[in-house]
């Protein structure tokens, strides 16, 4: 039984949901007007009824509270730089003409300006775009679209709290503007920042706000004292507006440390905090500063980030401890659930056994309505819905399907012998060279080219029993050919054959291994427009039969030249994956790398001699505190090694990374012993480069010269410029040209000359260069 105070103060929320629509209604939207097909207007009613339909599901499932702000037409840390003002100069005349186009502008690029840099949210594999800032920079608020839908969901009836991503975090996450000192300190502006804050929350309080959310997820990174100082002044200056609602700050992925006594102290009315297993510390440090008295805390129980069912009894466990800590306590997942698919209940192909194990976004509400019930009301009023839940743990825990005996015995097995190369990097690189005979700056690709919309109709023919399977690899095998004749006529020196029978780089695997399943409709946004199906990691780990040799063997059969064979990191396999909470990571990395071993031997022995393992996850998987960094990187750089240490010394490894901080994890990289990594670069202009040069990175590296993520084709010029920057920390004799990353998302003409663009500027640079 539960208080009467608890009662009346239990409430459910969330702090943000799937933007997508149920068929990915967004998408198709954004799109479309991108290609001219529908107008500003049409898209603007599209996404109207979008939030719409969110907000309904949510009061539906019985969440009492809904989140406003959080729907995006592509990132909201690019909102929240459109609500500050803080339009980068090569940006302001295309944002002055038209405030949407140039919102895609600052996303996209265009053919003749670069866009924001993009990278990782956080740990998670969502991409944002990074705010540049300076010296000059002037802050304007701008909170048309925070009042808009805030009025939008008032008219429709529903108690609304804007969500804002808050002052420290935005300014923690910007960096320098082009032709900014790198030393410059964004957080020195936060006091240019506040006022424009504090006008924000004057409007959304004028339109009808009784609450704002702030969310401050910098602030569970490990903090210096002037950054906490910040964060103790922001909070105080915001805590003490007199025309202001009530103001709630948010954090999430970890506990809050020597944050946590900082925000306890600001003159907030509540705090949201993440109280699931990763940041489990947050229940004694919040004890230890003595609770939340005459405040509101809202407990993030249900994970957010991950698709298993919650343990209603702990939940309930953690909840009421927590009662005696604050004011209120209220209910909520552990972040947004933009991380997580829309609806386990579209899933028609997954075992019923293991579908009642999920819970996507809808079903996670109903448990936090269920908590906030609970709480509420009591154990008695959700007995039916307690009783469920322990049998439903209970199969999971007892089932087959979650274990395999011999592969366990397998990994019990691993020796340190198992993760190390047979030889030296500088004796492999010798037998490499007289192998493959390559140049100076040697060309390549990432891996996938353009997935045409032939493509994607032939799988979905096949899918439907349209074609047979042969017609379906007669088609793929076109599309091969056409890749490696283009690339052979264009003069690239390690080929790749496309990638066109593979739906995802990771699904593909995942369908293919035991203990993995695949969703039909568990879309969840990367980026932009850009949405990708994790697979279900839920049981043991193995390979039955090969992937990729087939074709990679057909590719190398039309040519010459090196064709790389291409596989996805076991690090990667899991972060781009919903893991299994069963067991620790890296036991189930360890599963991953060995089922990958296999696969790599068996590219070796059908005579593949480079062979490119990505790990694109490597950085956005470290854990956020460094405390957490050494373990964390001990298993993941083992299980690289074990996948890729059982070739020849004159068997090429390449690896692959995009789109993270790359600084922080140079020993890692390091210590993956591949031969060759390819980076991206380009948005950040060649930082990556420096970066290997100051740790003496001593192996080979292509950092990207063409921004794949932009639809513009950079120039022959351009390209070697990036190149040029590069050899200032990159020797030629150790330096590849590439793209940042696949080719997937491009179109065939922008890809034919953007490649065209890349090889000639690696020929200009290699006729500049000494040996030539």
């Amino acid at each position: 039984m539960t208080s009467k105070s608890a009662a009346a103060a239990a409430r459910s929320t969330v702090y943000g949901y799937p933007r997508q629509g149920r068929h990915r209604e967004l998408k198709k939207a954004i799109e479309g007007y991108w290609k001219g097909r529908i107008t500003a207007d049409a898209l603007t009613a599209a996404a109207s009824d979008l939030r719409r339909r969110n907000w309904q599901e949510l009061a539906d499932a019985g969440i009492d509270e809904v989140p406003t702000g959080d729907f995006s037409y592509y990132d909201h840390v690019l909102d929240t730089t459109v609500l500050v003002g803080a339009i980068p100069a090569r940006h302001r005349a295309a944002v002055a003409a038209d405030a949407l186009d140039g919102y895609f502008a600052m996303a996209r690029g265009t053919q003749d300006v670069a866009p924001l840099e993009m990278t990782k949210w956080f740990d998670t594999n969502y991409h944002y775009l990074v705010p540049e800032l300076g010296p000059d920079t002037v802050f304007t608020a701008n909170p048309a679209k925070q009042v808009g839908e805030l009025t939008e969901a008032l008219a429709l009836g529903h108690t609304p709290r804007p969500v804002l991503v808050g002052p420290v975090t935005y300014l923690l996450l910007s960096k320098p503007a082009p032709g900014v000192a790198a030393d410059f300190d964004p957080l020195t502006l936060l006091d240019r920042l506040l006022p424009v804050y504090a006008s924000v929350l004057a409007d959304l309080r004028a339109a009808g706000a009784e609450w704002v959310q702030l969310d401050e997820p910098a602030l569970v990174q490990d903090r210096t004292p002037a950054e906490l100082n910040a964060a103790a002044r922001a909070y105080r200056d915001l805590g003490a507006l007199t025309d202001r609602p009530k103001l709630l700050v948010a954090s999430y992925f970890d506990h809050l440390g020597e944050a946590l006594p900082v925000l306890a102290k600001a003159p907030v009315d509540g705090l949201a905090l993440d109280f699931t297993e990763s940041a489990a510390a947050n229940l004694e440090k919040l004890a230890a500063v003595g609770g939340l008295p005459g405040k509101r805390l809202i407990a993030g129980v249900v994970n957010g980030r991950n698709i298993w069912i919650n343990d209603l009894g702990k939940s309930l466990a953690t909840l009421g401890t927590l009662l005696g800590l604050a004011d209120r306590v209220d209910v909520a997942a552990s972040c947004s659930l933009l991380h997580v698919p829309l609806d386990a209940s579209l899933e028609r192909d997954i075992d019923p056994q293991i579908l009642r194990w999920l819970a996507f976004a809808r079903q996670k509400t109903t448990e936090i309505a269920t908590l906030a019930k609970g709480l509420a009301q009591g154990t008695d009023a959700i007995t039916g819905e307690l009783a469920a839940n322990r049998a439903a743990l209970a199969s999971r825990t007892v089932s087959p399907i979650t274990r395999d005996p011999a592969v366990r015995a397998r990994t019990g097995a691993i020796t340190d012998a198992d993760a190390r190369r047979s030889q030296p990097y500088g004796e492999r690189t010798v037998a490499q060279r007289e192998r493959l005979g390559l140049p100076y700056l040697p060309t390549t690709t990432i891996g996938s080219f353009p997935q045409t919309d032939e493509l994607r109709v032939a799988r979905a023919d096949l899918r439907a029993g349209r074609i047979d399977t042969a017609g379906y690899e007669e088609r793929i095998r076109a599309e091969i050919a056409e890749v490696i004749s283009f690339q052979e006529k264009t003069g690239v020196d390690v080929l790749v054959h496309g990638e066109p029978e593979r739906n995802d780089m990771v699904q593909y695997f995942a369908e293919q291994l035991t203990g993995y399943l695949a969703t039909q409709h568990g879309w969840v946004q990367s980026y932009g427009t850009r949405y990708v199906r994790p697979p279900v990691l839920a049981g043991d780990i193995s390979r039955p039969e090969p992937m990729t040799v087939r074709w990679t063997s057909h590719a190398q059969s039309l040519t010459d030249k090196p064709v790389k064979g291409m596989l996805t990191g076991p690090v990667t396999m899991l972060a781009w994956s919903f893991v299994r909470d069963d067991q620790p990571l890296g036991d189930t990395a360890r599963q991953v790398a060995l089922a990958l071993r296999d696969e790599v031997n068996d590219l070796e022995a059908a005579g593949t001699s480079v062979i490119q393992v990505d790990e694109p996850a490597l950085r956005e998987t470290l854990p956020l505190r460094t405390a957490n960094h050494a373990a964390y990187l001990a298993w993941a750089t083992e299980s690289f090694r074990l996948t890729t240490s059982g070739v020849r010394p004159d068997t090429q490894i390449h690896t692959h990374m995009c789109y993270a901080e790359f600084g922080d994890i140079v020993q890692a990289i390091d210590d993956l012993d591949a031969d060759v990594i390819s980076l991206e670069a380009a948005r950040s202009h060649m930082q990556v480069a420096h970066e290997l040069a100051a740790h003496g990175y001593p192996r080979e590296a292509g950092p990207g010269v063409w921004d794949i993520h932009s639809p513009r084709v950079p120039s022959a010029e351009e390209a070697a410029r990036l190149l040029r920057t590069g050899l200032k920390a990159i020797p030629a004799e150790r330096l590849w040209v590439n793209p940042d990353c696949g080719l997937k998302t491009r179109g065939w003409a922008e890809t034919r000359a953007s490649l065209e663009n890349l090889v000639a500027a690696a020929r200009t640079v290699r006729g500049e260069l000494p040996t030539s």
